[in-house]
């Protein structure tokens, strides 16, 4: 592979935006040059050339929250399309979670999973361990320079997943050796919610009583319960997908570092959507936890400004349209959004919701920095090559026909965004340019630091 030189780029990258140079040599960042540096002629020389001339180049998106379905639910997904929904998006690093089927709540079910992606994903990829009421040996286990974390439910979810033992819960945040990622949603309050408008509407429940369903009072106990739980243990705990202002007050403001050991994630489609779409959108935007009120959208863009979130990422979990357009009760809650993230963050960037450089900071540099992954995350020298191209004077529509999702359909259909991405290149090689996927598969597994 010819080493590669990305000329007279923007390059935003912790906190800052210069226009510079990048070389890239044997997958890694070799070299950065300013306007001002002279580039040695034994780089020219050597080197393949990219113009990217009135570009954005970033670090490559880390998205700590995706379901890919494999194995067991391939009619939905798999790791080969999602992974190319996630270049074309440029997502250079995916976290999958782990309630396929069967669910990865052993080390033997996990490692299959890394076998899988070893041969199919086109970005990088680590999976999280699944817990349990009775897998705390599994926990106990898990090898933090290898595997991401454990994935906790406290709230449904799916098979034997939802973790509701109080001894349980005590061993999980006493002893796990990694990062604890928290889906937090009372069962019992969901529960008593869906008799509620059960009674009332039997299975065609409103779409837009889902976010009563799963409420904001759900949210709250289930969330208040683990950061205490994580505060009493010293455990390192991330409360995943938060869709309400009120569970703000739960999370320190600040950014990021070793010393803030609860953290908290906010996804896309509770940053872009609220309740009044459901009107339109129906179950398209059935997720759990639900989007809620507008002014919660709008507190949690706040919280990205504000530091009280740390981490965007999708929760991409994608279902087939005409699973998703049955009636509210049999409808599956989730929807694809992986290939689009980061053009929707940059829309709400020139929005003025928040800085090009917190956009960065949420969705690459923290990702890194908060699951210690090696080598990862930033533009620096040494550092492996994922990074994204973006265009600010090319506008993107969101069409059927230019999706990657293996479902074939999206929630952003219809909508032009003002950014287009360019090229995506994972480990040093581009996988993805000028809307095609190149065909090379460069991903490689996640390793961690501590």
């Amino acid at each position: 592979m010819r080493p590669l030189l990305i000329e007279h780029a923007q390059i935003v990258n912790e906190g800052t935006s210069r226009v510079g140079s990048l070389w890239i040599r044997e997958g890694e960042i070799a070299a950065i040059y300013g306007p001002e540096d002279s580039i040695p002629s034994r780089v020219r020389e050597s080197s393949e050339h990219l113009d990217a001339t009135g570009q954005f180049l970033l670090p490559g998106v880390i998205d700590d929250h995706v379901h890919f379905r494999e194995p067991g639910l391939t009619h939905k997904a798999d790791m080969g399309t999602e992974s190319r929904a996630a270049i074309a998006g440029g997502v250079t690093s995916f976290m999958e979670m782990p309630n396929t089927q069967p669910p990865a709540v052993s080390h033997r079910e996990l490692e299959k999973k890394f076998s899988i992606a070893g041969e199919r994903a086109y970005a990088n990829y680590s999976f999280y361990l699944g817990a349990t009421n009775d897998n705390i040996e599994e926990v106990r286990r898990t090898d933090p320079a290898r595997v991401c974390g454990i994935k906790l439910f406290m709230g449904a979810s799916t098979g034997n997943m939802l973790v509701d033992n109080a001894k349980a819960l005590e061993q999980i945040f006493e002893e796990a050796p990694v990062l604890i990622a928290c889906h937090c949603e009372d069962e019992g309050t969901i529960r008593a919610n869906t008799n509620y408008y059960q009674k009332q509407y039997g299975d065609d429940i409103p779409a837009g009583y889902h976010s009563r369903i799963r409420s904001e009072e759900a949210c709250y106990l289930s969330s208040s319960r683990a950061v205490e739980l994580a505060r009493k243990h010293g455990a390192r705990l991330h409360v995943l997908h938060l869709s309400t202002a009120r569970e703000l007050d739960l999370f320190e403001p600040g950014p990021y570092s070793p010393q803030k050991k609860v953290t908290a994630e906010a996804c896309v489609h509770h940053l872009w959507f609220h309740q009044d779409d459901y009107g339109h959108m129906g179950t398209r935007i059935k997720w759990n936890p639900a989007i809620k009120s507008l002014s919660d959208r709008d507190g949690l863009r706040q919280a990205i400004t504000d530091n009280r979130i740390d981490v965007v990422a999708t929760d991409h979990a994608p279902h087939l349209s005409e699973e998703k357009d049955q009636p509210y009760m049999k409808a599956p809650s989730g929807g694809p959004m992986i290939q689009h993230s980061l053009q929707a963050m940059l829309e709400l960037h020139l929005q003025g919701a928040f800085t090009m450089e917190t956009l960065v900071e949420k969705m690459c540099h923290t990702p890194a920095r908060l699951f210690h992954i090696s080598k990862r995350g930033f533009i620096r020298p040494g550092y492996w090559a994922d990074l994204v191209l973006v265009d600010p004077r090319q506008s993107h529509q969101v069409q059927a026909g230019n999706l990657y999702y293996k479902c074939g359909w999206s929630p952003m259909e219809g909508q032009t965004f003002h950014h287009t991405i360019t090229h995506t290149l994972v480990n040093g090689k581009i996988v993805y340019q000028n809307g095609q996927i190149t065909g090379i598969r460069n991903g490689s597994r996640l390793l961690f630091e501590g």
